[in-house]
């Protein structure tokens, strides 16, 4: 045994070795099979001069499912590191314990590192390890790992994702110091003769697995056992996507400290941490759901297995409210401190006297959740108040009426997943219609969000309650990210961001994308998928459901509703359509690993294929062939049948990992009714997720959407646009006034459909264009639709209205990626020039991926 697991401890790190970070696949190092993070409590410090956040994250372990059931030291020694391996890794600087680190503890109120003091960027170098001047404060290295303190060629290796960061120091915690833990030694398997360190280890296992109803005692003991003194400096090593630490002597899991402190800094260029400025021009900084998710944030476990709760201390200055998935609204603690407050470009001002500069923010979690779905965002950020009013929460009796049979009573029992604070198994929870909730905002958009979000909030809250039951949530901060974010929205525990993008042109755009992320609630967080590259399980869901919300929350009466989904599914249509026809097929698969999903090598590593391709993060097939998939499954089995299925799939898998199958296996079962059609999951898997393309049985649909009343509105709109068109093309300058045409008005959906269909009309003249701007306000229309417009403005050389594409990828970067190319292609100097300028002003502060996509289009 202990040869083969050598073998897979070589297998490691050659992957580690062969690995190009400019490549498509994105490796999860962590080896989550032999110890398996339970909590995290991270305490740090930002720094908006440096860019810089810093500080200690303290992690607490479990030992993994290899490892659990013991055994001798040799079947224990899960991850070995052997001689052979250690000459692989002799470039890699491996750092030897030190007496003395230049860093402040995990503590509050500590004057090292200061929260907005004098400092520099960080100087560490590519692989996150120190300089010479960095060594003279305390931090030695080596050349070659096996070198130091070599007590054995079978050392267990404990092994993190992580990137983009300097660490500093890593100790080992002696959580038997902290007062009062006595209480988590009284296992009858405890014995005197045990060494301390497994009396540690007992500590740790007691405290991580206390029954749910004690959190707020295992949350206290938690603080008091991250700030307890370290006991023993542990070897660690960085490598491009990986922190390894051992500590000499330990061969098995289980015998590895279960408490660790690591002392670590980000890098400014650190891709999971986003910093730049809001629309009001002052300093933020935002995690950015990048494709690495947060191992550039801290030294995490990425697999979505690793499911942990955590608690996070954040200073800053007092000028900067701090956002993050956590349960409790925090309010800020000041501390007096004297500190010097710097920010860059000098926009910030410190409002009191500098004795009081510094606010201490404190979030916590006890929902166990995959540590990519932590998330902060630091900013000058103006809290949005309702002035006098309540706002209106409206109830759809005729659409909510189908979801009334599907409630609590439908699952009995206790909840599949391990134990937590669970709001499904709470009455009053249950009956929450709509959670508490705040708004974010730069200052500058202070008043649009509390004409348009503050409204829309609560009604699509209690629609998503009215379709799915018991928001899996406590609360909701709804924030406006910068300008650069490259989403229309993005969801996280308790937090939510959307782009500015969605605040013009009326409340349709920013009411869909807000039930698409309250979606996620259900589908991507309290439900997730086991496998990464299975994105449709929360993508095709959030897509599919935000549909159905929005007409809840709209009170539309049942066959408004799905005239408007119809619509929605044309448009939808189209763009799957030309998304096939303009992709790599293998980046058309819905389970890119096939009857490998879910699979992991000995050590839990595995890899995430195509996680890294630029040109899939801006891909829609997941959203949209989970999509069709999803109304395929309704439209067959019957909308009523169908969401009373929901309700009890989401009643099950709550707080759970799952796969597709999960999901076909249950609905099949529970409806049976279907297998007699010939519906099976193997033909459901064939068809829409292990094949690339359109699949079959949606080719067989889509011509039913041409018919629809919505549809056939826009039609004959653009049969008139074609004949204004033809007669302004013939029409001389004597002739031009006669009889205006009537035009209907149009649903921004309607809006988006017609200017399409114009699109694929060969040329429109510029009177044309013109009547068409004004017939339809196009510059005050939502992003959707003015993305649109910018299409038609470039394809037919309007040059008076450039500016609207200029002012378009400044300000909606989140859908204008794909207008460079636009103006790329044409091949027309004033186009292409446009599109250097606006990128040269964007460039800095645009996201990563946007970034290369664009460069790949321009040079």
């Amino acid at each position: 045994m202990t040869e083969n697991l050598q073998s897979c401890c070589l297998a490691n790190w050659k992957m580690e070795m062969e690995l190009d970070p400019a490549k498509d696949d994105l490796p999860l190092m962590a080896n989550t099979r032999h110890m398996l993070v339970k909590h995290y409590v991270l305490d740090l410090d930002v720094d908006f001069k440096s860019q810089v956040i810093e500080g200690t994250i303290v992690l607490f372990f479990e030992p993994g499912s290899r490892c659990k059931k013991g055994g001798s030291a040799g079947e224990g020694a899960c991850l070995s590191q052997s001689d052979e391996t250690c000459k692989i890794r002799a470039s890699e600087p491996c750092h030897s314990p030190v007496t003395n680190v230049s860093a402040r503890s995990s503590k509050t109120g500590y004057n090292d590192f200061a929260v907005c003091a004098k400092g520099e960027k960080d100087t560490s170098d590519k692989n996150g390890n120190h300089s010479n001047g960095e060594q003279a404060s305390g931090i030695s290295s080596s050349k070659n790992c096996c070198d130091i303190e070599n007590h054995g060629s079978e050392d267990f290796l404990l092994v993190l994702d992580c990137c983009d960061l300097s660490v500093l120091k890593v100790e080992e915690v002696d959580v038997a110091a902290v007062p009062g833990i006595e209480k988590f030694t009284r296992s009858a398997k405890l014995t005197d003769a045990e060494e301390l360190r497994n009396l540690r280890n007992q500590i740790v296992h007691e405290l991580v697995t206390l029954p749910a109803d004690r959190w707020r005692e295992q949350l206290y003991y938690y603080t008091r056992c991250s700030q307890a003194p370290g006991c023993g400096e542990l070897l660690f090593s960085t490598g491009t996507w990986s922190l390894m630490i051992r500590k000499a002597e330990v061969q098995a899991p289980r015998d590895f400290p279960h408490a660790i402190r690591i002392w670590y800094k980000t890098k400014p260029e650190g891709r999971s941490v986003t910093w730049t400025t809001d629309q009001s021009s002052r300093p933020c900084v935002y995690t950015m759901g990048s494709p690495i998710n947060n191992r550039a944030l801290f030294p995490c476990q990425e697999p979505p297995v690793a499911m942990s709760t955590w608690q996070t201390t954040v200073r800053t200055a007092s000028c900067f409210v701090v956002l993050m998935s956590g349960e409790n609204s925090a309010e800020p603690a000041q501390l007096q401190e004297e500190r010097e407050i710097k920010v860059q470009g000098g926009q910030v001002t410190c409002p009191r006297p500098c004795s009081w500069c510094l606010l201490s923010w404190y979030y916590y979690v006890t929902m166990p959740m995959p540590a990519s779905t932590f998330t902060i965002a630091i900013g000058c950020w103006t809290e949005v108040k309702q002035e006098s009013h309540t706002a209106d929460v409206r109830t759809n009796n005729e659409f909510s009426s189908l979801f009334s049979r599907a409630d609590l009573r439908l699952i009995e029992g206790s909840c599949g997943h391990v134990a937590y604070p669970c709001r499904f198994q709470n009455p009053a929870a249950s009956s929450q219609l709509v959670i508490p909730h705040r708004v974010f905002a730069p200052w500058c958009l202070k008043d649009r969000c509390a004409e348009i979000l503050l409204e829309l909030i609560p009604q699509c809250l209690s629609a998503a309650h009215a379709t799915l039951g018991t928001h899996p949530f406590s609360r909701l901060d709804v924030l406006i990210v910068p300008s650069n974010f490259s989403s229309l929205g993005m969801a996280s525990p308790h937090i939510i961001f959307l782009s500015q993008s969605v605040l013009t042109g009326g409340s349709h755009l920013c009411g869909t994308r807000l039930c698409h992320e309250i979606a996620h609630a259900w589908f991507g967080l309290a439900i997730g998928a086991r496998d990464w590259t299975e994105e449709w399980i929360s993508e095709g869901f959030a897509t599919y459901l935000e549909d159905v919300f929005w007409a809840v929350a709209q009170q539309l009466p049942h066959d408004e509703a799905r005239e408007q989904q119809e619509l929605k599914a044309l448009l939808r249509w189209r763009r799957l359509r030309d998304e096939v026809q303009n992709s790599e097929e293998e980046l058309q698969v819905l389970r890119p690993n096939k009857e490998n999903t879910g699979e992991v090598s000995e050590s839990g590593t595995c890899i995430i294929k195509h996680g890294l391709n630029a040109e899939k993060i801006f891909m829609q097939v997941h959203y949209l062939k989970g999509y069709f998939l999803l109304q395929s499954l309704a439209k067959r089995i019957g909308e009523a049948t169908y969401f009373e299925f929901l309700r009890k799939f989401v009643q099950k898998f709550h707080g759970q990992l799952i796969l597709s199958q999960d999901f076909l296996y249950m609905l099949l079962e529970d409806i049976p009714e279907q297998k007699g059609y010939g519906l099976s999951v193997e033909n459901i898997i064939r068809a829409w997720l292990d094949t690339s393309g359109i699949p079959k049985p949606l080719l067989e649909e889509c011509q039913t959407w041409d018919q629809c009343r919505l549809v056939r509105q826009v039609n004959d709109e653009v049969t008139k646009w074609i004949q204004v068109n033809q007669r302004a093309r013939k029409r001389s300058k004597r002739k031009r006034r006669q009889d205006e045409v009537a035009f209907q008005k149009l649903l921004p959906d309607q809006l988006v459909l017609l200017l399409e269909s114009l699109l694929e009309e060969k040329t429109l003249c510029l009177r044309t264009l013109q009547c068409l701007e004004k017939t339809y306000h196009l510059d005050e229309q939502d992003s959707e639709v003015r993305h649109r417009w910018c299409e038609l403005v470039v394809k037919h050389k309007y040059t008076t209205r450039y500016a609207d594409i200029e002012k378009f990828l400044k300000e909606d970067q989140a859908m204008g990626v794909y207008l460079y190319g636009e103006l790329m292609v044409n091949e027309d100097a004033k186009q292409q020039e446009l599109a250097y300028k606006c990128f040269a002003a964007t460039q800095k502060q645009m996201d990563v991926s946007s970034a290369k996509v664009v460069a790949e289009m321009l040079f």
